[in-house]
């Protein structure tokens, strides 16, 4: 078992992310907003989303295997019963860094598809938003990490 902050560093430190579950219609939608922030602070981060081939802007992939060179790690951004399923094409791809999106709400997080990530040496970090830390925070993702930190609702260990 690892920290969380150990895990949430390694994956900050990666360069090649993809993000799943980004959406075509991204009002709201907390995969497109941390897609759109991992690019703009210079992360080559690549969009999943079986139904799209486009997603704000740039092309979209219909799963991890089609990226083309493959990536680092990975943000689940689905619900959480497509979770379990990333997790395993994971598996099969090597990709060993996952994080599971989740602020105040109910989020991506999947009790299975944690315990499968890490049954297989997949760091899994269940929670909380790659946001609101290091060099993807802003002063709002910075007080959303202070309030779940209070109420007890940060990851601990991955």
């Amino acid at each position: 078992m690892v920290a969380a902050n150990q895990a949430i560093d390694d994956f900050l430190g990666q360069k090649r992310i993809a993000v799943t579950g980004v959406s075509r219609t991204p009002a709201s939608h907390g995969g497109n907003i941390v897609y759109k922030r991992l690019r703009d602070r210079g992360y080559e981060v690549f969009a999943v989303n079986p139904n799209a081939e486009t997603v704000e802007g740039d092309p979209s992939y219909h799963d991890l295997r089609s990226i083309p060179g493959g990536v680092d790690a990975v943000v689940i951004a689905t619900a959480p019963d497509a979770a379990e399923a990333t997790a395993r094409e994971c598996k099969e791809l090597g990709i060993t860094r996952v994080w599971m999106h989740q602020s105040f709400g109910g989020g991506s997080v999947s009790p299975e598809a944690h315990e499968f990530c890490r049954a297989n040496g997949i760091a899994s970090i269940a929670g909380g938003c790659p946001l609101m830390y290091g060099p993807t925070s802003d002063g709002g993702h910075k007080f959303m990490r202070w309030m779940l930190g209070l109420m007890g609702r940060l990851p601990k260990e991955a």
